[in-house]
């Protein structure tokens, strides 16, 4: 599929707002921190910048490998010595960026940050059309395993389309005989992840983030709920807060508890290692070009 221009414009523009933020949170989060508040300054920049999040800001520490974002009155401090993962999207009328970086606060950990970095480096190397997914992932896992650590097994790139975040094709970030190929036009969020500890993550007990399904509402404060939900998030991925100044919060926790429960909506749990193992990521989002990839989050620059 060849994109059009305007396509590509904006696709460009989605990345360089995120290549923006992250630049600036590279800078700006430390240890001390609360966590709200770097939620709600980065997912702000996006706007202010002329796109609108893609989904809400993770900021997930240590072991929490993503989908940690504040919930309302978040107390949550960044602490010492961690290491947080700084997930962002943006979109430009749907068209999607989406990338992370990890931050080391205790130099032990550096080498996990440079052994994500070296397999996502390695993994954009390989982008173009034709090469097999299967080819990608095995150079990923080997990477990180040459860094003597382990790659986590369920979590993985993803195929990036307008207004859907996972978009049918993934880049899984250890070796497999995996059916997808890469073709011309493909727009992918690659994410390799590493960690210390057993090599997968599993489901903790609280889900902040959710996306819309489909409308199963049953009362009025349902329906009129998931009406909002479609008409400013579509089926992108949203947070409880960004309910605030709309409904009132206490009532929409319990609303998009039963909506969840009953199909409406679909939850994000938080995501932890399996083992307590620390978790480091690396991600950008690139396009596929006639001859390599185009990366949108690094300035639209080619590899």
């Amino acid at each position: 599929m060849v994109l059009t221009d305007d396509e590509l414009e904006k696709l460009i523009k989605a990345g360089e707002i995120v290549r923006r933020v992250l630049d600036y949170a590279s800078s700006y989060v430390k240890p001390g921190l609360n966590v709200l508040d770097v939620c709600e300054r980065l997912e702000n920049m996006i706007i202010d910048l002329g796109g609108l999040p893609a989904f809400p800001c993770n900021v997930s520490i240590n072991s929490i490998a993503a989908h940690y974002t504040s919930p309302p009155n978040d107390s949550a401090i960044i602490p010492q010595n961690s290491l947080v993962k700084v997930d962002v999207g943006a979109h430009v009328d749907g068209y999607i960026a989406d990338a992370a970086i990890t931050l080391s606060f205790n130099p032990d950990y550096d080498v996990m940050v440079d052994a994500v970095k070296a397999a996502l480096n390695r993994a954009i190397s390989m982008i173009r059309p034709g090469i097999k997914v299967s080819q990608i992932s095995r150079s990923i896992e080997e990477v990180i395993r040459g860094y003597g650590f382990k790659p986590i097994s369920n979590l993985c790139g993803h195929l990036l389309r307008r207004y859907i975040l996972h978009g049918g094709k993934s880049i899984p970030n250890i070796s497999g005989n995996y059916p997808w190929i890469v073709e011309e036009g493909d727009v992918f969020a690659i994410e390799p992840f590493a960690t210390d500890g057993g090599g997968r993550v599993v489901e903790g007990s609280s889900t902040y983030i959710f996306s819309f399904v489909r409308n199963r509402a049953k009362g009025r404060f349902e329906r009129k709920l998931l009406s909002f939900i479609r008409s400013h998030f579509r089926s992108l991925p949203f947070c409880t807060r960004w309910f605030k100044g709309f409904f009132n919060i206490d009532s929409v926790v319990d609303v998009l508890d039963r909506l969840n429960k009953n199909g409406s909506i679909y939850g994000y749990p938080v995501l932890k290692e399996v083992k307590g193992g620390l978790v480091a990521q690396a991600e950008h989002s690139v396009i596929v070009t006639g001859d390599g990839a185009l990366v949108t989050t690094l300035g639209g620059r080619l590899n």
